[in-house]
């Protein structure tokens, strides 16, 4: 029995283009202010220095980690150092109502029905959580973050690795197979399984299923067997 579920966010609930044409941008165009001005921050200052780590750098000045994080957002790089300074700086974004996220038009009822009858809704996105509790908050269905019982990122461990989702199980208390996941992303949803777990590929128009597969495939929410 499915008593909880698990999803990613990129290609299943929301669009990729809404996040590589609005939130990358908008981040990419303010990170060089935001860093020079949050210098005595110390939750920016950890994570730069944790950039600087993951690059191997012994020491770096400013200018240095700016370059680095603009380069590793125009390569969709998947750093969880990035991902939260994004986060840091889509929060202005949102409060400001310069964008709203974008959800497939579905998807909020569909996750309502689920809580409404009893299921546990999680999320597990390589977005930080504090990126991820920000974009539910502020979708274009209003505020979905009530729906949610919590969020893992990529300090929970890779999305494609069997061991990053026993973590998972293991902390919200769920037998793995009592947990459905969904993603758009095959090898995701190939650790997934490996780790136990109920898995269901989300194929978005214009992709479509594949002939021959190992995952259940659908093309929306509505059409997910739980």
């Amino acid at each position: 029995m499915i008593t909880t579920i698990l999803t990613d966010i990129e290609g299943t609930t929301s669009s990729i283009r809404f996040v590589k044409d609005v939130l990358f941008p908008y981040a990419r165009e303010r990170l060089p202010a935001f860093v020079v001005t949050h210098a005595d921050d110390p939750d920016v200052q950890h994570w730069l220095h944790e950039a600087a780590k993951e690059a191997g750098l012994v020491s770096a000045g400013q200018q240095e980690l700016i370059d680095l994080l603009i380069e590793w957002i125009d390569a969709d790089r998947k750093s969880t150092a990035l991902k939260a300074l994004q986060g840091m700086i889509w929060k202005d974004g949102y409060a400001s109502g310069e964008y709203r996220a974008h959800v497939y038009p579905e998807v909020a009822a569909r996750l309502g029905a689920w809580h409404a009858a009893g299921k546990r809704l999680y999320v597990y996105s390589s977005g930080s959580v504090p990126a991820q509790k920000l974009f539910f908050a502020h979708t274009e269905a209003g505020d979905l973050g009530p729906l949610f019982s919590g969020y893992f990122d990529t300090e929970t461990g890779p999305k494609r690795e069997a061991e990053s989702y026993r973590r998972i199980a293991h902390a919200i208390g769920a037998a793995p197979g009592e947990i459905l996941f969904l993603s758009d992303i095959v090898e995701e949803l190939d650790a997934a399984a490996a780790a136990g777990l109920h898995t269901t590929q989300i194929a978005r128009p214009p992709s479509t299923c594949p002939s021959v597969g190992t995952h259940g495939c659908v093309a929306d929410f509505d059409s997910v067997e739980t």
